[in-house]
């Protein structure tokens, strides 16, 4: 019997390979507009052609790759206007669940679960410039809140649907390291969530997610070749 180790199947190497290629679109370190190739990304990834391919078509038909036959792949550029509607869709969702939350109220572990996260975004700000850790505690804060209503389902809907909403947040953290207005923000939330404000809640939500919006036309002035208007 052979004491070889197996190698990746198939399916684990597309699989592998999807989910590192999209991790670094999503965090930016493939920039939109980034030509990309089947094979380097075989050679730097160590796995064949075929899964490479793979994943290829279907961030393609995520919108995050732009395929143009005899002319080559590149990282799509965030478009705006998905943007806008993700957004949008977060808004609604979001100030529905705050306000369940603050209306019928959180159980001890939940609510303890979400100040301490407000303590790791503390200290990420207190060690700046860390964009990517901030953007994965702001978003763990948001679906622990989902978590605690019993809406995670919902929040996956949310994830699935943002994805260039998620890389223009990215870019405003990366672009702006002050990010004492997002913890306050987060701070007034659970505020109004332990004094059972609802009206509150929603409206501090509300005006959270509204920040997406005013810093996106700062955004495309900064990065003109990262969006597409």
């Amino acid at each position: 019997m052979s004491g070889a180790t197996p190698s990746a199947s198939p399916a684990s190497a597309r699989e592998a390979a999807y989910r590192r290629l999209r991790a670094e679109i999503l965090s930016l370190e493939l920039p939109p507009g980034t030509a990309i190739s089947e094979k380097d990304i075989s050679l730097r990834f160590g796995v064949s052609r075929t899964p490479v391919r793979e994943c290829f078509v279907r961030l393609a038909q995520e919108g995050l790759l732009d395929i143009y036959p005899q002319r080559g792949t590149y990282v799509s550029r965030i478009d705006a206007h998905l943007v806008e509607e993700a957004r949008f869709l977060r808004e609604q969702l979001e100030a529905a669940v705050v306000r369940l939350a603050a209306a019928d109220g959180l159980d001890p572990v939940s609510l303890a679960e979400l100040e301490a996260n407000l303590l790791l975004q503390q200290s990420c700000l207190d060690d700046g410039q860390d964009g990517s850790r901030m953007f994965r505690l702001d978003e763990e804060f948001h679906a622990r809140l989902f978590a605690a209503c019993g809406k995670s389902h919902t929040w996956s809907v949310i994830g699935s649907a943002g994805v260039h909403l998620n890389r223009s947040r990215r870019l405003r953290l990366a672009a702006d390291p002050d990010w004492r207005h997002l913890l306050e923000q987060h701070r007034a939330i659970l505020q109004a969530i332990r004094e059972r404000a609802p009206e509150r809640a929603e409206r501090v939500m509300r005006e959270h997610l509204q920040l997406v919006r005013l810093d996106r036309a700062r955004l495309a002035e900064l990065y003109p070749d990262y969006f597409r208007m």
